[in-house]
């Protein structure tokens, strides 16, 4: 791995889990993209290509400086520009907890992709539990704000995201739980920080 691959990576552990599930020379689609790093990644790692799609001027402004496709559009209004089996791999990193309307955005990405790649913040950690607990709204270096000022509108479980797969005919092909970047695999939703799916419609 290079120096700028690392650099890259630095902070986002799920960039690696979700570079080892996309295949060479794949089609993307990034929501939520921010500053396009993780496109710009795949790019690298595996000759992807694709878009990003983010509404906020400053990540479309950070996408196109570091040389990433972007269009300007925001997720809840779905995505019905991009027709059906459009991509490889669509991809929501970090964003599922900050959309209002979980079910549609989902759902429309298995329909524009041919898989859907989906990380998120775990709620049911030990240590979040705990400060709920004690009486307060939990924080962690993955939810790291406020009650008063936190862009996360919908905060879920690991739990909660297999449910919402299993009630919605989507299967869960792979799935990567994190700590501070290292894997958790025994008891994953009381000791897991960030979960990272790999996952398609069933037919």
């Amino acid at each position: 791995m290079t120096g700028q691959e690392k650099g890259i990576l630095s902070g986002r552990s799920d960039f690696q889990a979700i570079a080892a599930w996309v295949r060479p020379d794949a089609t993307v689609l990034d929501l939520g993209c921010g500053d396009g790093l993780l496109l710009r990644f795949l790019k690298q790692t595996r000759n992807a290509r694709g878009y990003g799609v983010d509404i906020a001027d400053a990540n479309v402004l950070a996408c196109v400086k570091n040389g990433v496709n972007v269009i300007q559009s925001d997720l809840e209004r779905g995505l019905a520009g991009f027709d059906a089996g459009s991509f490889d791999c669509v991809i929501l990193s970090q964003t599922l907890q900050a959309v209002l309307h979980t079910e549609e955005i989902v759902l429309d990405m298995l329909r524009v992709g041919r898989e859907a790649i989906v990380s998120f913040p775990n709620f049911g950690r030990w240590d979040l539990r705990l400060q709920v607990a004690l009486g307060r709204m939990p924080m962690s270096p993955e939810l790291p704000y406020q009650w008063y000022n936190t862009p996360n509108v919908h905060l879920f479980t690991i739990a909660d995201f297999e449910s919402f797969c299993a009630d919605h005919g989507i299967r869960v092909l792979e799935r990567v739980v994190l700590h501070r970047g290292r894997s958790v695999r025994a008891f994953a939703n009381f000791f897991g920080s960030l979960a990272v799916y790999r996952v398609e419609k069933k037919r």
